[in-house]
């Protein structure tokens, strides 16, 4: 028997239902914020994510060439496929352009709990303007959709990259060894940050102020331990916070994020939920237009991982109630399966929902099928009933059931 493929699922209806009541919470918090929805293709060309990312991520794609011979590849983040279509299409909008967007996403990598290989994110991107501002605007649009979603105990830390690629710089380390090292500083691995740092000159004093810098969390106190303008810049972006009326975030600048293209304040959101994979929601700001053939434009953005906040919300004892069908109508004989189909198309246009035994069903059975799918009322259409423009109406939690002129079906299904 096929299955689906390792790393996919497939979602039944109640859980769809669960999944795209919580796409709706991200999407009106989204346009609170005034931002508004794109949506990219799903495959791009594989040098897309290449010039974003490095030849490193080809063992992460699923990538494959068209029978044009191009090399192309499933999306495995939406960042980059947001900026090449700004580059493409909106470089000549009024700046600063809001957007957000949701979607599938694809990473050829070992599944685990809350990881898959097809999975779902949900992003914004603030495009044009580097402002303290836009930073505090896209960490409070951030912590605002984990609170809306319902999430009770997350924790939102802030750094800035620019202050460690700084003293990166200046111990030695030449622009293409930042990366591996920076992926090591983002998951404390000292021991084997060493090594690297070490091969690329920098001294070891310089590497232990580092270390030590990456160990800086607090409040905002702990920022007067913090070298350069940088500290400033964070501040500014706490008060913006503060006067939006947005909690504060740690501050820990430890946050790098392993990603070579932020360029300033960085910021993630964690789920305690999850264990020691807690991160929800990462994001920073950064320039990468000019690598797809666009002009330099500064921007800040995050993305959601939509499987990881379910999962959490899961383990917090969140329960989704998914919404019953208000109505199902059965015909008593044949004679009135007509009939039957006359009322159901009634309530519907009435805005109830509704659906109807098309198997017929004798009645014992229809019932049974309709306290199956959750069916709030039953409708039950017989002749006698009829002959007085009347149905019997079944409240299926209370077991009660009462005749109900049709003309008055709609204002008891609702009541």
């Amino acid at each position: 028997m096929l299955q689906s493929p390792r790393g996919t699922r497939d979602f039944l209806p109640d859980e769809m239902e669960r999944r795209r009541f919580y796409e709706g919470v991200l999407r009106r918090t989204a346009k609170r914020f005034g931002f508004r929805e794109i949506q990219t293709p799903i495959f791009e060309e594989a040098e897309l994510f290449i010039l974003k990312s490095g030849l490193n991520i080809l063992n992460e794609l699923y990538a494959f060439k068209d029978k044009g011979d191009r090399d192309l590849a499933l999306r495995p983040e939406l960042t980059a496929p947001t900026m090449r279509f700004f580059v493409n299409s909106m470089s000549n909008e009024p700046k600063p352009i809001k957007v957000f967007y949701f979607g599938q996403c694809f990473r050829y990598e070992r599944p685990q709990s809350g990881r898959y290989r097809e999975f779902f994110q949900f992003g914004m991107e603030i495009i044009g303007t580097a402002t303290p501002q836009t930073d505090a605007e896209v960490v409070a649009a951030a912590t605002t959709m984990i609170k809306d979603l319902g999430l009770k105990e997350y924790k939102a830390r802030i750094g800035h990259i620019g202050i460690l690629k700084r003293k990166l710089t200046q111990a030695g380390v030449i622009s293409e060894k930042m990366p591996e090292i920076l992926q090591k500083l983002d998951k404390k691995l000292y021991d084997e940050a060493w090594p690297l740092m070490e091969a690329a000159g920098v001294a070891r004093a310089d590497a232990d102020s580092i270390f030590e810098l990456t160990e800086t969390v607090g409040g905002v106190e702990v920022l007067s331990k913090v070298p350069g303008e940088e500290s400033e810049y964070l501040k500014q972006v706490l008060s913006y916070l503060s006067a939006m009326g947005i909690d504060a975030p740690e501050i820990d600048m430890g946050v790098v994020r392993g990603l070579d293209y932020y360029t300033g304040m960085v910021f993630e959101v964690e789920a305690p939920a999850l264990g020691a994979e807690k991160q929800v929601c990462g994001g920073g700001s950064y320039t990468l237009s000019e690598l797809f053939g666009g002009e330099k434009v500064f921007s800040t953005g995050f993305a959601i991982g939509f499987d990881r906040v379910l999962l959490a919300l899961e383990k917090e004892g969140a329960v989704f109630q998914s919404k019953k069908m208000d109505a199902y109508v059965i015909s008593v004989s044949d004679d009135m399966k007509m009939k039957a189909f006359e009322i159901v198309g009634m309530l519907r246009k009435e805005g109830i929902s509704a659906d109807i035994d098309l198997a017929d069903r004798k009645m014992a059975k229809a019932m049974k099928y309709a306290s199956s799918i959750g069916s709030k009322f039953v409708v039950i259409v017989g002749s006698e009933e009829m002959k007085n423009n009347s149905v019997t109406l079944r409240d299926m939690s209370s077991g009660e059931q009462k005749l109900v002129k049709i003309s008055r079906l709609k204002a008891e299904i609702d009541h």
